[in-house]
């Protein structure tokens, strides 16, 4: 799921609006992974950490500091 929410990401323009909404959509598939609901007000942090997931948030920065080395080193 998180690959394809965060295919071409290394290039995209980091703005909040992006981040929210991805924040979003991956909370959406947790809470559905875990069979919660949100009027269960289970906190999304302990949803994470049932699945072993960090937040996309960190995810979406290491996998462009992934991509600005593999491009440094292309030069």
């Amino acid at each position: 799921m998180r690959s394809n929410m965060l295919h071409g990401s290394e290039t995209w323009p980091v703005r909040k609006e992006n981040e929210v909404a991805l924040q979003r959509a991956e909370m959406r598939v947790v809470r559905w992974m875990c069979n919660a609901k949100v009027k269960d007000r289970v906190p999304s942090k302990e949803l994470r950490e049932r699945l072993g997931m960090d937040n996309i948030d960190t995810t979406a920065k290491q996998v462009a500091v992934v991509w600005a080395c593999v491009a440094k080193r292309r030069q």
